[in-house]
């Protein structure tokens, strides 16, 4: 099984890509935390059954070895939809260029995620990361505040789209093109897009 479990926002400073979200979106993003293994830290926003996470650099990190995932050491430019992520209830099914699965804690979460030696992003992203959260452990929409706005469609595009995985997630389009994201959200006054 294979479900949408969150989008992820990269930026270069995380109050670039909370102000992104918050300006686009119209509501407060909830606090996240730091991960430590990778040194970033992220700020959450519940949409209902999934979430958005704004991911950075952390600057205050302790030194950690290897590179940042979600290929956030060669990201640059304004902050924008990177990443989607899909939990899975077995993760030995990965393909290669997923990367091993990697474990790791924060506070009450534990979770198993998929991280390429290099930290990239396969296919630019358009590959989705892989994760399975821990046995027992509430899934963050569980006790992030309700935003209101609920994702619609989210369309990932891609010059290979066809070698894409693709979660049976009907909000969920995978299209040939140049590589990028887009994602529609409703909220309470319409719709808004968010790149």
């Amino acid at each position: 099984m294979m479900a949408l479990d969150h989008l992820a926002v990269a930026a270069t400073r995380l109050e670039d890509g909370v102000a992104y979200v918050e300006d686009t979106l119209g509501v407060k993003m909830a606090p996240g935390g730091k991960h430590a293994r990778y040194g970033t830290h992220n700020m959450l926003l519940g949409l209902g059954d999934i979430y958005l996470e704004v991911i950075a650099p952390d600057p205050d990190a302790a030194p950690f070895e290897g590179p940042r995932w979600f290929g956030l050491d060669q990201f640059v430019g304004a902050p924008r939809l990177a990443n989607w992520i899909c939990r899975v209830d077995d993760l030995s099914w990965a393909p290669p260029v997923c990367g091993p699965p990697m474990t790791l804690q924060r506070g009450d979460l534990s979770w198993q995620i998929t991280v390429p030696a290099d930290g990239g992003l396969p296919f630019g992203g358009a590959l989705p990361t892989l994760m399975r959260w821990g046995a027992g452990v509430p899934h963050p929409t569980t006790t992030l505040p309700d935003s209101g706005c609920r994702l619609r469609r989210f369309r990932v595009f891609h010059p290979d789209a066809a070698d894409i995985a693709v979660t049976p997630d009907p909000r969920v389009h995978v299209t040939a093109g140049p590589a990028g994201f887009q994602a529609v959200f409703d909220r309470p006054d319409g719709p808004v897009r968010l790149s």
